[in-house]
């Protein structure tokens, strides 16, 4: 009788350890993003972070990244959308440039590039949500800016699984 429970549980365990995660070596989840992936504007130099991630599911055929600031009303607010990342990837240096076949969508800010946190002074704490989607389509088209809301709610539909890290900015 208590057999199968164990495998059920053990089968648990090794669907929990094989879970898409994302992290960056320039800030931790839900820790402050450092300046220099600033907004100029904003005082800083434009430079994506730094992401790694692991467990992508194999029925993967490709990525997608976005980050998101969460912090906007009422739609949120789209900063860097990148489409057709090669699904065994695993990761984007600081400042890289997109791998062969991958592509930037024109986000909120109008840039198809990454455009870094630069909030309102005054607005308190923004967060900027970071995810990378894994995909059951090789290229999926998305409308240039379009709602980052809407985006997040199209990709949440259609992902295979996905991972987030979170970073804060105050100004």
């Amino acid at each position: 009788m208590r057999m199968p429970f164990l495998g059920f549980t053990f089968a648990i365990a090794a669907q929990a350890a094989s879970a898409m995660s994302l992290s960056s070596a320039d800030f931790a989840d839900n820790a402050t993003i450092p300046q220099v992936h600033y907004y100029p504007r904003c005082g800083g130099e434009n430079l994506s972070p730094q992401l790694s991630w692991k467990g992508v599911p194999g029925s993967a055929k490709s990525l997608m990244l976005t980050m998101i600031d969460l912090d906007v009303p009422p739609n949120l607010w789209s900063h860097w959308i990148v489409a057709g990342l090669p699904a065994s990837s695993m990761g984007l240096a600081r400042g890289a440039r997109l791998p062969a076949g991958a592509h930037a969508i024109v986000s909120n800010f109008g840039d198809p590039f990454y455009d870094g946190p630069c909030p309102p002074e005054g607005s308190g704490i923004h967060r900027y949500r970071i995810t990378l989607w894994a995909l059951s389509v090789a290229d999926p088209h998305f409308a240039p800016n379009a709602p980052a809301k809407d985006l997040q709610t199209v990709l949440d539909g259609m992902a295979i699984d996905h991972a987030s890290i979170t970073g804060t900015v105050r100004r």
